[in-house]
């Protein structure tokens, strides 16, 4: 067995072995086989596919790369979440405070903002002193003591696919379904997750612009973790205008604040109740796979105050200033704040999400490159969504700025990324779910 000879295989269409795809993945890892090799490899893929066998069996071979998390030491039951990027999803915060309030433990283990697409990482260390890095010990100490534990991926996880993912982003193979699908399970599973939701976004704002595309790739990690022996259920959500109306940092956890006190946005609000009430379906809490026997418990935990006293419990035990999070005008602000006027009056039937968040992106709220800083305090509030009426000169954005060139420029792309008409639709939330007995190998 050699590289050549399992790049040849593949660039002819034939399935390879689990022990094929172990020998070049452990080989890749270990510095034996070269970058030059590992990108024909890939490209073969990219153009061959992979069989669902095939997949999972790089997606085991990436998670077991390095170390795995075995949460059965500190948790009875490991559950997880995932969402594929987007817009304004600030829903972590909402959703995994929920998910405990209703008696479930949740340890995750999330990622930083990269282009368009914010990080949950940088909006919980816009609180002043939250500590997203966590050593593995801490990470599960913190899961058993207080059940439940936000923190950043430890580089022990799944070595292989920061590799793997390193090549593919210089060599044109980002875009390949089963290497986009292994390389977000594996994670999962290397960080310990027996079960799984994972919320897959479709349209301008998520990196799956076609729901077809993105009802593929939820499949494919469903087909993965069914043979991997994990429960998991995906939602393809929309991603053609922002979730809730907040985009940056700081203003994202301010959002997510006022919904764990029983406000904010109304789709962001059911966004979080939907995804919560999946996850606890996973965790034996619901037998309804419209949810209808949990959702009333969800929406009392948020009402009722629950789910705030556990984010604040989590805030604290990560050394989070938690006078911030009770006092949301304590967090990061910009100098400047202005509202943007609506140029006429109409029913907004567009809003470009991916140009909203390229736009706070330039503002300074994400990196084009790991390792960029973030502006905690920059942003925008999108204050209508797609279907509702504006009259003109209503606000139609707020900029969270740090000059008023930042403004003008800002304002202008965010006017453009509107459209009005004399009637238009709301957006579903969901296209779509995909249970894991829906899928056929």
């Amino acid at each position: 067995m050699n590289a050549i000879s399992i790049i040849g295989k593949k660039r002819d269409g034939f399935e390879l072995t689990n022990e094929d795809i172990r020998y070049f993945v452990d080989g890749y890892t270990r510095g034996e086989i070269p970058d030059y090799q590992a990108a024909a490899w890939l490209m073969a893929v990219f153009l061959r596919g992979m069989t669902a066998a095939e997949t999972t069996a790089l997606t085991l071979a990436m998670a077991e790369s390095g170390e795995i998390l075995d949460m059965s030491k500190v948790l009875p039951f490991s559950l997880d979440k995932h969402s594929s990027g987007g817009v304004g999803d600030k829903t972590s915060l909402v959703v995994l405070p929920l998910v405990v309030a209703c008696g479930v433990p949740v340890a995750k283990m999330s990622g930083r903002g990269l282009d368009f697409s914010g990080g949950t990482l940088d909006k919980l260390e816009s609180i002043e002193g939250f500590n997203t890095q966590l050593s593995r010990e801490e990470f599960m100490e913190h899961a058993r003591k207080y059940g439940i534990v936000l923190a950043g991926q430890s580089a022990d996880l799944a070595p292989a696919d920061g590799k793997l993912y390193a090549l593919r982003d210089v060599t044109g193979t980002v875009p390949s379904m089963p290497l986009i699908a292994s390389s977000i399970m594996s994670k999962k599973i290397a960080a310990g997750a027996d079960a799984i939701v994972l919320d897959v976004k479709t349209g301008r704002g998520a990196f799956m612009e076609t729901v077809d595309d993105a009802r593929e790739l939820a499949r494919q990690m469903v087909e993965i973790g069914i043979l991997a022996h994990r429960k998991v259920t995906a939602l393809i959500s929309d991603m053609n205008q922002p979730l809730g109306r907040a985009v940056g940092n700081a203003v994202e956890v301010r959002e997510a604040i006022e919904t764990l006190r029983g406000g904010g946005p109304s789709d962001f609000v059911e966004h979080c109740l939907i995804v919560a009430g999946h996850m606890l379906r996973l965790a034996g809490k619901s037998t309804e796979r419209d949810l209808t026997d949990v959702l009333p418990t969800l929406r009392e935990k948020l009402g009722n105050g629950n789910a705030w006293d556990i984010f604040y419990r989590m805030v604290e035990a990560q050394g989070g200033n938690v006078n911030q999070i009770e006092h949301p005008d304590m967090l990061p602000t910009a100098p400047i704040i202005r509202d943007i006027p609506s140029p006429q009056s109409g029913a907004i039937s567009a809003l470009d999400a991916r140009e909203v968040g390229l736009t706070a992106l330039e503002l300074g709220a994400g990196r084009t490159k790991k390792g960029d800083p973030v502006d905690y305090a920059v942003g925008i509030i999108v204050h209508h969504k797609i279907g509702d009426r504006v009259q003109q000169h209503d606000p139609l954005v707020t900029i969270h700025a740090r000059s008023e060139q930042q403004v003008a420029d800002a304002a202008r792309r965010l006017i453009a990324a509107h459209k009005w008409s004399d009637h238009a639709d709301p957006l579903p939330l969901f296209y779509d779910i995909v249970f894991s007995d829906q899928v056929a190998f």
